[in-house]
C-alpha cells in the first residue's frame, strides 16, 4: 500500500494525538462521573478524589485494559467491507478519535456528564454509515445500545431508590441512629464488599484472568465475590466497634456519626469504580488507535489485534491527565448541581450504580457509566421528594444525552472526507 508508505508514520502519530485527546475527554468527563458522588457528599474533597481516580483509573486501564481488542468497537461495524481500502479503516478511525474527543471537551467544558462510549460509538457509525456504505453498520447492536440509554438509568435509579430507602428505614429514623448503624451497616458493608469484587472481576479483571489463561464462569465469580463479602464484612464489624461518638459534632447534628461511618464506606466504593471504570472505558479511546497502528503497520483489515502495552500506557496517562487539569467541572455537576448529597446518599447512589454494571455485565447489556450514576443520584434525590431535585440542570443533562450520539456521528464524517482529501 503506496499510501502507507509513503504517509504511514505521520497516520500513526496523528492516531497517537487523537488517542490522547479521546482519553483526555474520558478523564475530563467519564472519570468525573464516578468520582461525583464522593465529593458531592464530601466523603472526599476534590484533591483527593482526584488522587485516588489517578492510582486507581491508571490501574485499571493499564493492568486490565485488554490485552486483545476488538478494536471494530463492539462489532458495530463489519471489517470486511473495507477490506480492499484499509485506509478507509484508518481515516474513520481517526475521524471518530478526533469527533468523540472534540465532543467531550465542549461537554465538559459546559459541565454536561455524556457517555463517552456513546460519543464514539456516534462517531464510528457516522463515518461508517455516510462515508463507506450504511450496510457497513451493524444496526441492531446500535439500537441496543440507544435502549441502554433509558434500561441503565432508570434500574440505577430504582436500585438506589430502594437503597436510601432502607437506610432512612433501618437507621436515620431510629431513636439512636449511631447504635443502629453500627449494627446494620456491616451488611451494607457486605453488599458493599460483593458488589465491588464482582464489578473488579467481571469489568476490571476480565482481560488480566484471560491473559493468565484463568477463565471463571458468572457463577464462580459470584461464590468469590460472597467470600470477600463476608471478609469486608468482618473488617468492617472490628473497625466499627473502635468508632466513638462524636458528642459535640451530634449536638450540632443529629447524623453527624453516622455520615462519618458512610463516608469511610464511600472511600471504598470510590476507589474499585475508579478501577474498574478505568479497566473498561479506556477501550473507547485506545481501541480505535490500535486498529489504525494494527492497519498502517499490516496493511489489511484484521476484526481482532493485539493491544500493544505502550497504547494502553497513552490511554492511561490521557485520562489522568484529563482528570487532573478538567475533572473538577463535570464533577460539581454530578456532585452538587443534580441534589444534595450527603456520605449516605452518596453511599446509596454508588452502591446502586454498581449493582447496575453488575446486572449488566452478567446478562450482556450494553451500558454507560455515565448514564447509570445520573440515574442513581436522581434515584436518590427522589427518595426525599420530587423537591429535592433541580429539574433544569437534570433537563440539560438528558438534551446532552440526546445530542450525543448524532454530534459525534457529525463531526466524525466532516473529520472523515477531512482526512481522505488530504491523504487520498
Amino acid at each position: 500500500m503506496t499510501l502507507f508508505a509513503e504517509y504511514g508514520q505521520i497516520l500513526i502519530i496523528l492516531a497517537c494525538v487523537f488517542g490522547v485527546f479521546m482519553a483526555w475527554g474520558v478523564g475530563a468527563n467519564d472519570v468525573a462521573n464516578a468520582m461525583g458522588t464522593s465529593v458531592g457528599s464530601r466523603a472526599l474533597t476534590v484533591k483527593q478524589a482526584i488522587f485516588i481516580a489517578m492510582i486507581f483509573e491508571f490501574a485499571g486501564a493499564y493492568l486490565a485494559g485488554g490485552e486483545v481488542t476488538e478494536t471494530i468497537r463492539k462489532g458495530i461495524i463489519d471489517p470486511a467491507i473495507m477490506a480492499e481500502e484499509p485506509e478507509l479503516l484508518v481515516f474513520g478511525m481517526m475521524s471518530a478519535l478526533l469527533a468523540a474527543g472534540t465532543w467531550l471537551l465542549l461537554a465538559s467544558v459546559m459541565g454536561w456528564p455524556v457517555s463517552t462510549t456513546h460519543s464514539i460509538v456516534g462517531a464510528i457509525v457516522g463515518f461508517a454509515a455516510v462515508g463507506i456504505s450504511a450496510d457497513a453498520v451493524n444496526w441492531g447492536k446500535v439500537g441496543s445500545i440507544v435502549a441502554s440509554w433509558v434500561v441503565s438509568p432508570l434500574l440505577a435509579g430504582a436500585l438506589s431508590y430502594m437503597l436510601f430507602r432502607s437506610v432512612q428505614k433501618l437507621i436515620l429514623t431510629q431513636e439512636n441512629p449511631f447504635l443502629r448503624a453500627k449494627k446494620i451497616i456491616p451488611f451494607y458493608m457486605f453488599a458493599v464488599g460483593f458488589l465491588i469484587a464482582m464489578v473488579t472481576m467481571l469489568k476490571g479483571l476480565k482481560h488480566v484472568f484471560k491473559d493468565i489463561g484463568i477463565h471463571l464462569s458468572f457463577g464462580q465469580c459470584t461464590l468469590i465475590a460472597a467470600l470477600i463479602g463476608l471478609a469486608v464484612m468482618a473488617l468492617g464489624t472490628v473497625l466499627l466497634s473502635r468508632v466513638k461518638p462524636d458528642e459535640a459534632a451530634e449536638r450540632l447534628n443529629r447524623f453527624a456519626n453516622v455520615e462519618r461511618v458512610f463516608a469511610i464506606l464511600m472511600v471504598f466504593t470510590a476507589c474499585a469504580m475508579a478501577f474498574a471504570h478505568g479497566s473498561n472505558d479506556v477501550a473507547n479511546a485506545v481501541g480505535p488507535l490500535a486498529a489504525v497502528v494494527n492497519v498502517v503497520t499490516s496493511g489489511t483489515v484484521e476484526a481482532k489485534s493485539t493491544m500493544p502495552h505502550w497504547i494502553l500506557l497513552l490511554g492511561g496517562v490521557g485520562i489522568v491527565l484529563g482528570l487532573a487539569t478538567y475533572g473538577f467541572k463535570v464533577m460539581g455537576t454530578v456532585g452538587t448541581k443534580i441534589t444534595e448529597l450527603t456520605p449516605s446518599r452518596g453511599f446509596a447512589a454508588e452502591l446502586g450504580a454498581a449493582a447496575t454494571v453488575v446486572l449488566a455485565s452478567g446478562t450482556g447489556l450494553p451500558i454507560s457509566t455515565t448514564h447509570t450514576l445520573v440515574g442513581a443520584v436522581l434515584g436518590v434525590g427522589l427518595a426525599r421528594g420530587i423537591a429535592a431535585l433541580n429539574l433544569r440542570i437534570i433537563g440539560t443533562i438528558f438534551m446532552s444525552w440526546l445530542v450525543t450520539l448524532p454530534a459525534g456521528a457529525g463531526l466524525a464524517i466532516l473529520f472523515f472526507y477531512f482526512f481522505k482529501g488530504l491523504f487520498g
